[in-house]
C-alpha cells in the first residue's frame, strides 16, 4: 500500500488525547529543555527473552528538537510551521547466549499536548534478523511494518487514531498531572508487539497516574494480553524516570522486564564524537 494522504489540520487537537482540558507543559520547562543539551538517564536492565532474565543495560535520550509538520523529520532549520516535539529515543542493550539485542525506539511528542506523537519508529536487530515497525500521524495513523518474520512480514495498513502507549513516555516529561486517567483503547509499545509477536491494534487499557511518597507511579494494564507497565518518577519537574518494571503472560506463565535507574546527565552529546566523549559513558555506566 503506499500512502499519500496529508494532515492539512496539525495544529488542532486530536480529540483521542489523554490529556485533561487546558493543561500545558509543566512549570520551568523551556528553562530545563532548552539549554541546547540533551538529557541522558542509564539504566541497570533485567529483560525476560526465551523464558531467561538477561541482564543489560537501557538509555533515555530526551531532547527537545523542531519537526516538520508534512515530511514528519527533524527540521534543519528555522520555520513557522515547525512543531516544536520532545523526542525520547530509547534503547536496550542485552545478550541471549551466544548473541546480542540491540533494540530502540523513538517517539516524537508535540510539547503543545495538543496532539498524540507525531511520529514513532521502532527496530530490533539481533542475529537471526532485523524488524522495524513505523507509525506517522496523519489523517490516520500509518503503519510500515517489516521483519523477517513470517508473522510479522512485510505490511502496510492504517489505524484509526487512540492514545499510544509509547507516547506516555513523553507526556509524563512534559507534564505527568496533565496525563487523564480511564479506559482507552490503546497501542501498546512497539517493543511488546514485535517481540511477543502480536498484532499492531488498539488494545484495552486502564490508565492511572498516582502519588506514592517522593514519585508519581503511571501504569497501564492490558487485561486482554495480561500485561501491565508501571512507571516511577520524581514527583517535582523534570520529573525524572526512576525505574519501570512490566508484567507480561505468555502459555500460562508470568514474566517480568525491569529497569532501575543509574545516573542522570545533560549532554549536547552529538559534539562529543572524540575518544574523549568515552569519559561520559564511564559516568552513566555503560563502559
Amino acid at each position: 500500500m503506499l500512502f499519500c494522504t496529508k494532515n492539512n489540520a496539525q495544529n488542532k487537537e486530536d480529540i483521542t488525547l489523554p490529556i485533561k482540558k487546558n493543561k500545558h507543559k509543566h512549570v520551568g520547562f523551556s528553562e530545563y529543555w532548552y539549554r541546547g543539551k540533551a538529557e541522558i538517564t542509564s539504566y541497570e536492565l533485567i529483560q525476560n527473552r526465551y523464558g531467561e532474565l538477561r541482564k543489560g543495560k537501557a538509555v533515555n535520550i530526551f531532547v527537545t528538537e523542531d519537526f516538520l509538520p508534512e515530511k514528519q523529520v527533524k527540521a534543519d532549520g528555522l520555520n513557522e510551521n515547525n512543531i516544536p516535539i520532545l523526542k525520547l529515543n530509547a534503547t536496550k542493550n542485552f545478550v541471549t547466549g551466544i548473541y546480542p539485542y540491540s533494540l530502540m525506539t523513538s517517539t516524537f511528542t508535540p510539547t503543545s499536548l495538543l496532539k498524540n506523537a507525531i511520529k514513532i519508529s521502532y527496530s530490533s536487530q539481533e542475529w537471526c534478523g532485523n524488524t522495524y515497525i513505523q507509525l506517522n500521524n496523519r489523517e490516520k495513523y500509518q503503519i510500515h511494518l517489516r521483519s523477517y518474520f513470517e508473522t510479522n512480514s512485510d505490511t502496510d495498513f492504517l489505524l484509526n487514531k487512540v492514545p499510544l502507549e509509547n507516547d506516555f513516555w513523553n507526556l509524563l516529561r512534559i507534564n505527568p498531572k496533565a496525563i487523564k486517567t480511564g479506559n482507552y483503547k490503546v497501542i501498546p509499545s512497539f517493543e511488546y508487539l514485535a517481540l511477543q509477536h502480536k498484532e499492531v491494534k488498539p488494545y484495552a487499557a486502564v490508565i492511572l497516574v498516582i502519588k506514592k511518597k517522593n514519585y508519581l507511579v503511571f501504569s497501564i494494564e492490558y487485561k486482554e494480553l495480561d500485561r501491565k507497565l508501571i512507571i516511577s518518577l520524581e514527583n517535582k519537574p523534570p520529573y525524572i524516570i526512576e525505574s519501570w518494571i512490566e508484567n507480561f503472560s505468555k502459555s500460562g506463565t508470568t514474566y517480568t522486564n525491569s529497569a532501575k535507574r543509574i545516573k542522570t546527565i545533560q549532554s549536547a552529546y552529538w559534539n562529543e564524537k572524540g575518544e574523549n566523549g568515552l569519559k561520559y559513558r564511564k559516568e552513566l555506566g555503560l563502559y
